[in-house]
């Protein structure tokens, strides 16, 4: 799951992309203007924006560029818009933006432009936590086994099980994350389905979606809506 900030002027925009995002697995903040965005980046750390160009206090492009300069280009940005010509699009591209999208945006470059996006953050951040792992290791005081004749120390070679997590009871990791992702979501609406007796009221103020939000998720996982008997 990524946290992900969306920031356009059009509420239309801004519903559209944290549904589809949200039913991706992201966590999704919102943001109508640049100076909303500016506090959301303060407060938070993001691993994707998407970003607007036309909006009416800053431009996107000018956010952009003011994020650039003092060095908190730290996550890729799409930018988008549905008037950008060509020069504003190799613009915003030159100054760090990792793509453009024009609207109106389909849903298959909207999830490919994500997808490449995380990515590539992800490929970012790696070898500075592969590189702060190594220097934990080499900071930790030796154990015994580790001492040598005149004083010297090695390092443990450790192996590669004892890095490996305890597998999760009921479920098999072993597979696509979305996969797993939705059968642990089918598990969580059906607990919260019997224990509130099938009320989809109850359910939706439990688990904190809007009813047709929860009806659409609720088809999707394939899980059955027949009265359910309460486990209070």
């Amino acid at each position: 799951m990524a946290n992900i900030l969306v920031v356009d002027d059009e509420l239309g925009i801004r519903d559209l992309l944290s549904e589809i995002l949200n039913d991706e697995g992201h966590h999704v903040d919102l943001a109508e203007n640049a100076g909303q965005a500016r506090i959301a980046c303060r407060d938070n750390a993001y691993d994707l924006v998407l970003l607007d160009i036309w909006m009416p206090d800053t431009d996107g492009v000018s956010l952009l560029k003011e994020w650039q300069l003092s060095g908190q280009l730290v996550m890729p940005v799409i930018m988008m818009s549905g008037h950008a010509t060509i020069d504003t699009a190799v613009e915003a591209t030159r100054i760090g933006a990792f793509s453009f999208l024009e609207k109106p945006i389909t849903l298959q470059k909207l999830l490919k432009s994500v997808h490449q996006a995380l990515e590539k953050q992800q490929a970012a951040e790696t070898p500075v936590a592969v590189a702060a792992t190594a220097q934990r290791v080499m900071a930790a005081e030796p154990s015994s086994d580790a001492v040598l004749a005149g004083g010297q120390t090695m390092i443990r070679a450790i192996p590669r099980e004892e890095f490996l997590p305890e597998p999760h009871q009921g479920f098999d990791l072993d597979r696509p994350l979305r996969e797993a992702r939705d059968d642990f979501e089918k598990a969580y609406f059906e607990f919260h389905l019997a224990r509130e007796g099938g009320s989809m009221t109850r359910v939706a103020e439990k688990t904190g979606l809007e009813r047709t939000h929860l009806y659409r998720k609720l088809r999707q996982l394939g899980v059955e809506l027949g009265k359910r008997r309460s486990t209070r």
